[in-house]
């Protein structure tokens, strides 16, 4: 339960269900939410969100949401508990966001966390209280196939809300103990259920930022934590240069730049100059016009395949290549040791190292890795 609308009316849903069953068995339902971040730490990127205490607050997983989470779960009548996950969440989570910019990457937290913990260490803890399964609010379906026995990660229903980019590193062991109980409904549907069983956080707005990020820039984040763990670099300043090599300026850290990036680059030149790559070996920024950001082929490390596939094989494909990309046709090629090399059928525009690589069949979540190589 993060208190948001989602996963309390995933809650709710799954109570009610529990309390009109009249079959005699019974399925106690427990509320469980996990506590990730301590929102004091870094307080100079609090500025004026902070409130009296020094919290932040309007972020998933902020001290507010869990209050919110306390107070349906006391309405719903159902047991409560915080569990602390913040040591695990900082190693697989947090530090791997920070090295990934540092090493000419743009990172997506939200699916480390849920592969790393709301699933893996969730699932343990659950276990632990006695629980066979867990729910999440996330807009994601499974289904077990009848012909090869093996769980399937599909879309949810509400495509403008679907969340199964997000849960491509999950297993076949978390995906049999997992319930999505809104992944048949649309945003709307789930909106009217809460009003109508008048949750405490029925009217609450969707999160939409980094949870660990509360001031929302990513660069004043990466800064106040390096300074924090008294890491500082001996110099991250280098050159900016265009596709033939020549220099055009100096940057102040690629950790600063994402490809595809406009602005803030400090420099003008007549034509609008982007972010075509980032070259952490040479501690470069390349740039140049938007025609040069279109790719067609890139690898894939770490890639979880929910549907088996052997390395040797090949595989059409609709491909993401972000969270708010549409997608397009791809041929996958499966290598060993976890890596695949994906070429589209045409070029993409700013396929960006350190984002997810989602493999779709249909509905079906086929696997997906990240993005490591652009070619």
């Amino acid at each position: 339960m993060s208190g948001g609308v989602d996963s309390s009316t995933a809650a709710a849903l799954l109570a009610e269900s529990n309390s009109a069953n009249s079959s005699g068995s019974s399925t106690e339902v427990v509320g469980l939410t996990m506590q990730l971040w301590n929102q004091r730490r870094l307080p100079q990127l609090l500025g004026g969100e902070a409130g009296e205490e020094g919290r932040a607050s309007g972020r998933c997983c902020s001290l507010d949401d869990v209050y919110d989470a306390r107070a349906v779960a006391s309405f719903l009548n159902i047991p409560y508990y915080v569990i602390n996950l913040e040591k695990q969440f900082e190693a697989a989570v947090v530090r791997p966001f920070v090295e990934g910019y540092l090493a000419g990457e743009t990172p997506i937290p939200c699916s480390l966390c849920n592969t790393e913990i709301k699933f893996a260490q969730f699932l343990t803890t659950a276990r632990q209280i006695g629980a066979e399964r867990i729910a999440t609010g996330h807009y994601a379906r499974v289904r077990r196939d009848p012909q090869t026995g093996r769980y399937q990660l599909l879309r949810g229903v509400d495509r403008s809300k679907d969340q199964a980019y997000f849960l491509f590193g999950l297993t076949q062991e978390q995906l049999a103990h997992s319930e999505f109980p809104l992944g048949e409904m649309t945003k709307q549907e789930v909106r009217a259920i809460a009003r109508a069983r008048r949750l405490p956080v029925a009217d609450k707005p969707d999160s939409q930022e980094i949870c660990f990020v509360p001031s929302g820039s990513y660069r004043q984040f990466i800064d106040a934590y390096l300074d924090e763990q008294k890491h500082h670099a001996e110099s991250s300043a280098g050159e900016v240069v265009a596709t033939d090599g020549s220099v055009l300026g100096e940057h102040q850290g690629i950790q600063n730049f994402t490809v595809g990036q406009r602005k803030g680059l400090g420099m003008a030149v007549g034509e609008p100059l982007y972010v075509i790559s980032l070259d952490p070996s040479k501690n470069r920024v390349v740039v140049g016009d938007d025609r040069e950001l279109f790719r067609s082929r890139f690898r894939v490390r770490e890639v979880n395949w929910i549907r088996p596939l052997a390395p040797g094989d090949a595989v059409d494909a609709h491909v993401k290549i972000r969270h708010n990309h549409p997608g397009a046709a791809a041929r996958v090629e499966v290598h060993a040791s976890g890596k695949a090399v994906v070429e589209f059928n045409d070029p993409q525009r700013a396929i960006t190292p350190g984002q997810a690589a989602v493999f779709y069949d249909g509905d079906e979540v086929v696997g997906g890795g990240w993005i490591s190589q652009v070619e």
